[in-house]
């Protein structure tokens, strides 16, 4: 029986890492990014017909492509690094095809043109019996037994995920606070988040996409120029942004994510740490394919140990003193709810 397993966390913890180590299994279906690629359409109330369903996986990610068009792509962008058919410039590159496809196979294009042909087609049925479905397809495609989705900034999904998908376990990857956040603070995707969440604290608005014209014309320009369909990218860049900010970003989310997650029955649920992942992979994989219901296979432990790279440890300890101090005081929240997670 194939079962779904959801990596969820913060970001920025070695969570790619571990989705090239995953999808190397022979038995498991690694889906980089989907989530992230289909963002909060993934998962609407209600029936969709096989269209409307491949509409969310098929229509381009708004705020990705403005990313794209602006000079600030993700490095997790994927398609962009081997262009195929599909172009920001022209068609619009697919969700799908942005992270999760090019994961999979090196004809990402071909991939897309056979679920195009299938997908479409389907019946009309709740998100959750499509995306078993896409699964499904997958599965049978690539000869994998196992599920497996992995984004970042994913935590606060959990509720929805479980309610959506209750047979669904889920994996806690998280990282040393003050590594992560100034990780998060070097990242053009997290760094977008940090300005975009500033506006919405300015303005009061709980979505970028509710932003009235008067709310974005109270915005100061270096901010409000960034809803723009193209921004200059040194608005993202070259900014000067506060470190410890990245660092309350990540208690936050660390904090809400234990919580969310200890409501969860134990069997469902576990831990990953990637420092301990660094220190002992062998261990800390065999345990992982364990909970995701495959056999740890001895050639894909040496894979996964080779691919661990363990010189990103302690980033933040070659800062200075008092930055490294503000840093560790601000990621204290989200540090001590790890200490007594469930």
């Amino acid at each position: 029986m194939r079962t779904l397993t959801f990596v969820v966390g913060t970001g920025r913890s070695g969570s790619t890492a571990l989705s090239g180590i995953v999808n190397a299994h022979p038995d498991v279906l690694s889906l980089n990014e989907l989530l992230a690629s289909v963002q909060s359409r993934a998962l609407p109330e209600g029936l969709l017909d096989g269209t409307e369903f491949w509409r969310l996986l098929s229509d381009p990610n708004p705020v990705f492509e403005r990313m794209i068009r602006s000079g600030v792509p993700m490095p997790e962008f994927l398609y962009t690094r081997r262009p195929g058919r599909f172009s920001t410039a022209t068609t619009g590159i697919p969700a799908l095809s942005l992270m999760v496809l090019p994961h999979l196979t090196d004809d990402p294009d071909g991939l897309f043109d056979e679920l195009e042909k299938e997908v479409p087609g389907w019946p009309a049925r709740s998100a959750a019996e499509h995306w078993e479905a896409v699964f499904g397809l997958l599965g049978a495609r690539f000869g994998r037994t196992a599920v497996v989705e992995r984004s970042g900034y994913s935590l606060e999904r959990v509720p929805l995920l479980r309610r959506v998908f209750p047979q669904a376990r889920f994996v806690h990857l998280f990282r040393d606070g003050p590594d992560c956040a100034l990780s998060m603070s070097r990242h053009t995707g997290y760094r977008l988040i940090f300005l975009l969440r500033e506006i919405l604290a300015r303005t009061g608005a709980e979505r970028v996409e509710d932003l009235t014209g008067d709310q974005v014309r109270s915005l100061p320009p270096e901010l409000s120029r960034l809803l723009a369909d193209r921004f200059d990218p040194a608005l993202v860049l070259d900014r000067e942004l506060p470190t410890a900010g990245f660092a309350a970003l990540w208690s936050e989310l660390v904090v809400r994510g234990v919580a969310h997650l200890g409501r969860l029955p134990a069997p469902v649920r576990t831990t990953l740490s990637y420092e301990d992942l660094l220190d002992e992979p062998r261990e800390q994989l065999t345990r992982l394919a364990g909970f995701i219901g495959v056999e740890p296979l001895p050639r894909w432990l040496d894979v996964g140990a080779a691919r661990l790279d363990s010189g990103r440890r302690g980033a933040s300890r070659r800062l200075p003193a008092a930055e490294l101090e503000a840093l560790r005081e601000a990621c204290a929240p989200g540090t001590r709810a790890l200490a007594v997670r469930g």
